[in-house]
């Protein structure tokens, strides 16, 4: 076959399968649309299937059920404080009257079940409009033994470095039930089902079974999907779009197991190919403090390289270059591994924890670190002088690694000499001698930790006010000794500490589009026949990141929405 001859024709074809590829084709597909998916990884998922699966979908009806019926004009309200001059009023305006359409038709229509996140506030607290929860979705944990082995033969494994002996533990009384392990019979026991159970999967199908997080959001969302008749196809790559004579987007052309081949689309193409974390000439363009494009290490898979944004830029979108920050930052450190392979590790949950702080060289502290990853790499990278090399350490003290992780390093009863043998986890007798082992400023070291305890025993944080907003309070330990659940002195030695760099969960800079998701060229008119989601679609966020779940949200909305504009549209849209 020739990449000219067209070998079947569709209603649809979405290119990638994240979230906001699958939302599309299976809201297309329910509406009665012929839909092709096509993926070039051989598995399913992207970048969502290593996420934590959360989605921020205000006024959704969970929280209806719960009594809480949000006037929409609060989270618009939050969104209009903190996105400033990127405030797009007609995409915000679009994304919360459709997350809850979205969330309702998955729930009730689809294999998708959510859990809510009644207790997940927004980060910035004190910014008018901020939830203080019951904003949120996450996917409900599933059972791939019950998805089905079509579904286990498309669907992305589990990141290891996020999980624990390949097992994912998902964010609220699951992830506690094993923080309080050691602290709690009821917990210890949830513990020893869990991993008794993931063990002898690992022993009877090699292969975890319990999804939890971006694999249970993705895993349902296939079953959803082939469910609904949507034909996948992984190992398949899009090399081009193609286009009539007045430029309107008529197919795509492909390259896969069979060679290359192009496949027609009468209403339309959608682009989800995940951004391009993985570029790395995109990176040393648009990245600050990334002079070669290498100085970033992204939580991406490989596949990541901007495909969705290439393509849409050969027929006239273009990239905006007007969002606060190109990059959904995330603080992450490096694990080298003994076969000479390297992990990276998201940062999420320790960083709040009472008895860690963050520090730069000098031994100062530089950010409130209970707030959200992307504030916290950001300050990292705005704070670090010119010339250094962008990075911060985490440092905590004895007490610390009784009850938490740091980093790959987990608590008791998890042994910490590995990481301390490869070097990936620091260890000093004192303070001081922490600091030169790890090149920071042994007298600011000292200065900084001496302060901190001094308002961390009464509660207070009085540099950066940590432990004073729902969301930092929330990122502490409600079961903390001290009066602050994020705030604890670190004074029991010895003491730790891992090497933090920036990172990613994903690109916020992506192809202009309309609050349709039309793909908009040079004159902002609406490329004829393509549309952008996930984040191949410019982040309604503006590139800032106000809530957890601000990627996979929308992601899921505008997929959605995308979707059932494209089943309802009758005949050639073209």
């Amino acid at each position: 076959m020739t990449p000219e001859h067209t070998t079947a024709t569709y209603d649809v074809v979405v290119i990638g399968s994240g979230a906001g590829g699958l939302s599309a084709a299976v809201a297309a597909a329910d509406g009665g649309a012929s839909v092709l998916v096509v993926e070039k990884a051989d598995t399913c998922g992207g970048a969502t299937a290593w996420s934590g699966g959360w989605m921020w979908a205000p006024r959704n009806l969970f929280a209806q059920a719960d009594g809480v019926n949000e006037d929409r004009s609060l989270p618009r309200t939050y969104l209009a404080h903190r996105l400033g001059e990127n405030f797009d009023a007609a995409k915000v305006d679009a994304l919360l009257d459709g997350a809850p359409e979205m969330v309702e038709f998955f729930e009730t229509k689809t294999a998708l079940q959510f859990v809510p996140g009644a207790k997940i506030a927004d980060v910035h607290g004190d910014t008018p409009g901020a939830g203080t929860g019951h904003r949120s979705v996450g996917p409900k944990p599933a059972s791939l033994r019950k998805l089905g082995p079509d579904v286990a033969a498309l669907l992305r494994r589990q990141l290891y470095e996020t999980s624990f002996l390949g097992m994912g533990i998902m964010a609220g009384p699951d992830l506690q039930a094993f923080l309080h392990s050691t602290r709690s019979a009821k917990a210890f026991v949830h513990c020893a089902r869990r991993v008794s159970t993931h063990l002898l999967d690992l022993a009877t199908t090699r292969r975890g079974q319990q999804l939890v997080n971006g694999t249970a959001l993705v895993g349902r969302l296939l079953r959803s999907a082939l469910d609904a008749g949507v034909e996948i196809r992984v190992s398949t790559a899009a090399t081009a779009l193609t286009t009539d004579s007045a430029g309107s987007v008529t197919g795509v052309r492909l390259e896969g197991p069979d060679g290359a081949y192009s496949v027609s689309a009468r209403r339309g193409v959608v682009l989800a190919t995940g951004g391009f974390s993985r570029d790395v000439d995109r990176r040393r363009e648009l990245f600050p403090r990334t002079p070669t494009g290498r100085e970033h290490w992204t939580l991406t898979p490989p596949t990541t390289t901007g495909d969705g944004i290439t393509l849409g830029e050969s027929v006239g979108g273009r990239l905006d270059r007007s969002v606060a920050s190109p990059v959904a930052y995330c603080p992450v450190s490096i694990i080298r591994y003994r076969n000479g392979k390297e992990g990276v590790f998201p940062h999420i949950l320790d960083r709040g924890k009472p008895g860690a702080i963050g520090v730069l060289a000098d031994g100062r502290r530089f950010v409130n670190e209970a707030l959200g990853y992307h504030d916290y790499t950001l300050a990292m990278v705005d704070q670090v002088p010119n010339g250094d090399e962008v990075c911060s350490w985490l440092i905590a003290d004895q007490r610390y690694l009784r009850y938490f992780p740091l980093g790959m390093a987990k608590p008791l009863p998890i042994p910490t000499w590995p990481y301390l043998k490869s070097g990936y986890l620091t260890r000093g007798r004192t303070v001081r001698e922490l600091a030169e082992k790890i090149g920071v400023d042994p007298d600011g070291l000292e200065k900084t930790v001496a302060a901190f305890n001094e308002g961390a025993r009464d509660g207070v944080d009085p540099e950066f006010g940590r432990g004073t907003t729902p969301f930092t309070i929330g990122s502490g330990d409600p079961d903390n000794p001290w009066p602050n659940p994020s705030l604890a002195p670190l004074e029991e030695g010895p003491f730790y500490a891992v090497k933090v760099v920036p990172g990613s969960f994903g690109t916020f800079a992506g192809l202009v589009t309309d609050a349709t998701s039309r793909v908009l060229n040079d004159d902002d008119q609406p490329i004829d026949g393509l549309f952008a989601v996930g984040v191949d679609q410019s982040s309604v966020m503006g590139g800032h990141y106000p809530s957890g779940g601000i990627n996979l949200g929308p992601a899921m909305t505008f997929g959605y929405l995308t979707g059932r504009r494209l089943a309802s549209t009758t005949g050639d849209q073209r």
